[in-house]
């Protein structure tokens, strides 16, 4: 055969693997939905002795994330039930005796672009039935893992875990690499158990960055070791992290591939470091924004984000940026003076700050986040490195990425969870790369983000406001866009489906039907709801 006969071929076979792509989902009851999937329709049930295997594998766990994954793995499948069948009676040809995985990286390093692609297969014939899971990355071996744990099913009749439509066949990997939810713990606090309840469900719907809205005007609950009155602005003693506990929130967050971004945001939003320092206000009876005039000012964001160095090792850090009222700067007789022997006016000095901020960041090895504000006012002063944070409104990210800076899209109107009179739909609807062509500019969009303001948010209620509406964003920003439904009903019994996956696993999701937070309406089936 010569060249262009194989290149035929070749292209042919693309074109059937792309037409089969979406055969078989009909039934299916994956979330986010894989990239590629082929099923059968044979019925396997676990072992009893289902077991983790890694023959072949270049990753050694040596810190022991893939062992406690698969751990989580049998936790979650089981779902609390006590798994009493006799997987010894019956065929032994029907029973999947473990899972296989093969890592290709020794490294787990988890850092922002990593690869996390992964293919799962499950055969329904051998003499002993292994799955097998190959990855890259054990980020990557992670969502297989996840996705593995969807296709198990208790069976209250035989009392075993199912693995229903076998044999399986899955490739996949995620549409966009950044994929984040905000927590917001200045505006009420959050227990840490709450805080990985909410990792935890990240991890089940493949979001991979929880963006923690640490400090705002409100609270200071954060301690900082460099400077130890900051946290006197905290609500109370009792509500309060250390930085140990930051430390450990993102060690867990790592173990299940979930980075954690730390968000200060300056100069507004800052009134709570001044009840330690007031001297970083412009004055006692104006505090807020922080007082640009002062050296002090920015010695004391240099030592906050020098202890963040020690403690949050994701690449970015979120300046914040947004909502400043300048005001208190013309108005404080020192700073009025500052700004006028500096020849700035207030516009000026609000781009100073941001830029020194930057600049500080940089000092310590980071990249920046900001708020849209910061380039709506001044975008072509920004550093290079900085990634744009949308969240006014539509159109934004098409100027963004056109000025060639990068974007993260969380724009209110559909993205804010604190927004419970937007519905489950619009948050599956909000697409991130609208009206963006141009291929080189829409890489630049890394991904989107929803956003769980806490005004009127606690340890009561976070839940079931985030759930499942995260959910939905999290299947826009997996998917691949040409699997992604076009009318959201054709995703609802899907979605349903995992929101009472979602309950058994002990997250409180709320029902689709109605608006965010929403009680079930009537007596009924979870699947109904």
């Amino acid at each position: 055969m010569g060249e262009e006969g194989r290149k035929l071929i070749a292209g042919l076979i693309l074109l059937v693997f792309i037409a089969t792509a979406t055969c078989g989902i009909e039934g299916v009851n994956i979330w986010p939905m894989p990239k590629y999937l082929r099923h059968g329709a044979k019925t396997l049930y676990l072992s009893n002795d289902f077991g983790l295997k890694t023959e072949g594998s270049k990753y050694g766990d040596a810190s022991g994330i893939l062992k406690d994954a698969f751990s989580r793995l049998l936790d979650v499948v089981d779902a609390g039930h006590v798994i009493d069948g006799n997987s010894t009676v019956g065929n032994p040809s029907l029973l999947l005796k473990g899972l296989n995985v093969v890592i290709s990286s020794p490294n787990d390093e988890l850092q922002f672009g990593i690869d996390e692609s992964y293919k799962l297969s499950i055969p329904s014939t051998g003499k002993q039935i292994y799955a097998s899971l190959e990855a890259h990355t054990v980020y990557g071996a992670l969502h297989g893992l996840q996705t593995f744990s969807q296709l198990c099913q208790f069976n209250g009749a035989t009392r075993m875990i199912e693995v229903n439509s076998a044999p399986w066949n899955i490739i996949d990997e995620p549409r966009f690499s950044f994929r984040g939810l905000l927590i917001d713990t200045a505006r009420h606090y959050q227990p840490l158990l709450m805080i990985k309840k909410v990792i935890d469900a990240m991890a089940y719907t493949k979001l991979n960055v929880l963006h923690w809205h640490i400090v705002d005007t409100q609270s200071f609950p954060l301690e900082i070791p460099s400077y130890p009155k900051l946290w006197n602005g905290s609500y109370s003693l009792s509500e309060r992290y250390t930085m140990a506990d930051a430390a450990e929130v993102v060690s867990y967050a790592k173990r299940r591939g979930i980075n954690v971004l730390a968000e200060i945001d300056v100069p507004g939003h800052a009134l709570s470091w001044g009840i330690g320092y007031p001297s970083l206000w412009p004055s006692s009876d104006c505090q807020e924004p922080l007082d640009v005039s002062s050296e002090f000012t920015f010695k004391v964001i240099d030592g906050i984000l020098s202890d963040f160095s020690k403690v949050f090792n994701f690449r970015f850090v979120h300046l914040g940026g947004d909502e400043v009222n300048t005001s208190c700067w013309v108005i404080t007789p020192h700073v009025r003076e500052w700004l006028r022997k500096k020849g700035m006016n207030e516009t000026d000095a609000y781009q100073y700050f941001v830029l020194r901020a930057q600049n500080i960041a940089l000092s310590h090895g980071y990249e920046i986040v900001n708020w849209e504000e910061t380039f709506n006012n001044f975008g072509s002063k920004l550093s290079r490195k900085t990634v744009v944070h949308n969240w006014l409104g539509g159109g934004v990210a098409q100027q963004v990425v056109a000025a060639g800076l990068r974007c993260i899209v969380s724009n209110q109107d559909k993205w804010y969870l604190d927004h419970v009179d937007t519905p489950w739909q619009q948050f599956y609807m909000n697409e991130p790369l609208t009206n963006i062509t141009d291929p080189k500019q829409q890489i630049l969009v890394i991904g989107g983000e929803v956003c769980m303001w806490g005004e009127h948010i606690d340890g009561s209620d976070i839940e079931q406001t985030i759930w499942p509406r995260a959910a939905a964003a999290a299947e826009r920003m997996w998917t691949p866009y040409d699997l992604l439904a076009k009318n959201p009903r054709e995703v609802t019994g899907r979605l349903s489906h995992f929101r009472c996956l979602l309950n058994q696993r002990g997250v409180a999701a709320a029902p689709l039907a109605g608006l965010g937070r929403a009680v079930p309406e009537e007596p009924g089936s979870c699947y109904k709801q």
